[in-house]
């Protein structure tokens, strides 16, 4: 059962947040803005260049977050702010998707500036998400509760996605000039469908006192106090400690395939309307894969659970090795359908965990930390293997060695 105070309303609530955000993440993310950046707003600029610009900012997304998270998380249990910091960064990342469609063409800077901020809000809100896992939930439902926060978010971004698509493959039948004002409509149709489904989690979710009644100042101080703190009970904590990095390795496989995936498509010589179908294929397997594998991780445990989908990303890897048409690259995305939410949310349930009581958002932050350091490695081997053969089919064979280091790890953990 739920923690006192809470119930199944406060779960759905909760939960509902991942159809909120989700939208931003699949439309803006992995749909729309790669594409539309290139074509619209850097039309003109050289194909490596924009490229490079595009690096940079996702880059610098994730270093921010990379150096905020672990502070931010003790801020928030300090003063008992979790909700308070998760609007702050929604409302970043509405603000940023938003404004994209008031965008004019050729304006790069300033719809890469609104990117980040978007990027910034997803990421950041995401943080303070994960920690509200251990506020509506009891340890025991911790693999169920998280699996259908990703359940709804594949089903909730991958709607929104459908709908975006058939905006832009008929913007006549939906009002549109043409599908260059079809995209800019889905970006402000991202802010509003995230602000919208946020709102039941800010009005039926309760989250428990802070440590103290603080000013700011001093409470900075405790954050900064408690964050050196944890850091040492984490090395202290072997499970926890290895899970960590057990979940950097496999995470940077899983990553690196979500985001090399487009890529390695167009690669091989597939047409871009095929990916946009493969995405949206992923998007709707994932909505039930992710509650079974909940109810897999209720039965087998999570570590089973991981193990599992590991196992199966390997085999799509080796598979990828050999794929020459588009209905390969369809079975494909129907697999990683299968798993990817699966394995995220086992992850997040299995070290909840490892959390101890009033520092969730603390511990959180370092999870997130690790998954915003995650894809640093893959996409370097994935590179430099495709240079070193010249065929791209091959580039995706390295990160075995990723999946296997990380299961190896995980493999030692108790639980």
């Amino acid at each position: 059962m739920p923690p006192a105070g809470q119930g199944r309303r406060a779960i759905l609530s909760w939960a509902c947040y991942d159809w909120a955000n989700s939208a931003f993440a699949t439309v803006v993310m992995a749909g729309f803005f790669p594409v539309f950046f290139k074509q619209f707003w850097a039309a003109g600029m050289v194909v490596t260049d924009s490229t490079f610009w595009l690096g940079v900012t996702n880059t610098a997304a994730s270093a921010l977050i990379v150096v905020s998270a672990p502070i931010l998380g003790a801020l928030a249990d300090q003063l008992g702010a979790k909700k308070g910091f998760l609007l702050i960064f929604t409302a970043l990342g509405v603000l940023g998707a938003g404004a994209l469609y008031f965008v004019g063409q050729g304006h790069w800077g300033l719809a890469l500036a609104l990117y980040l901020c978007g990027l910034l809000g997803f990421s950041g809100s995401n943080i303070f998400y994960d920690a509200l896992l251990v506020a509506v939930s009891a340890p025991a439902d911790y693999n169920r509760v998280s699996a259908l926060g990703y359940a709804l978010g594949y089903l909730g971004g991958g709607l929104l996605f459908a709908i975006n698509v058939l905006m832009t493959l008929f913007p006549a039948s939906f009002g549109f000039a043409g599908a260059d004002e079809a995209v800019r409509a889905a970006f402000l149709g991202v802010a509003l469908w995230w602000a919208l489904f946020a709102l039941p989690l800010v009005l039926w979710v309760v989250e428990p006192d802070g440590k103290a009644d603080l000013p700011l100042r001093m409470a900075a101080q405790h954050a900064f106090r408690e964050l050196r703190r944890t850091l040492g009970h984490i090395r202290q904590q072997r499970d926890a400690s290895l899970f960590l990095l057990a979940y950097w390795f496999y995470i940077d496989g899983v990553d690196t395939i979500v985001h090399m995936a487009v890529d390695f498509g167009l690669s091989i010589g597939l047409a871009a309307d095929s990916l946009m179908l493969a995405l949206l294929i992923t998007q709707f397997v994932g909505f039930p894969a992710a509650l079974v594998f909940g109810w897999l991780g209720e039965r087998w445990g999570a570590k089973r659970g991981i193990l599992l989908a590991i196992g199966v990303y390997a085999l799509v890897v080796i598979l990828a090795s050999g794929m020459t048409r588009v209905e390969e690259f369809y079975v494909m995305a129907v697999v990683i359908g299968l798993v990817q939410g699966g394995i995220q949310a086992l992850s997040r349930s299995f070290f909840a965990g490892f959390v101890p009581p009033g520092r969730s958002a603390e511990y959180f932050g370092f999870y997130n930390m690790l998954g915003k350091f995650a894809a640093v490695l893959g996409p370097g081997l994935v590179g430099v293997t495709a240079l070193l053969t010249g065929d791209p089919r091959l580039s995706l064979l390295p990160i075995l060695v990723i999946f296997l280091i990380g299961a190896l790890l995980l493999w030692r953990v108790r639980g």
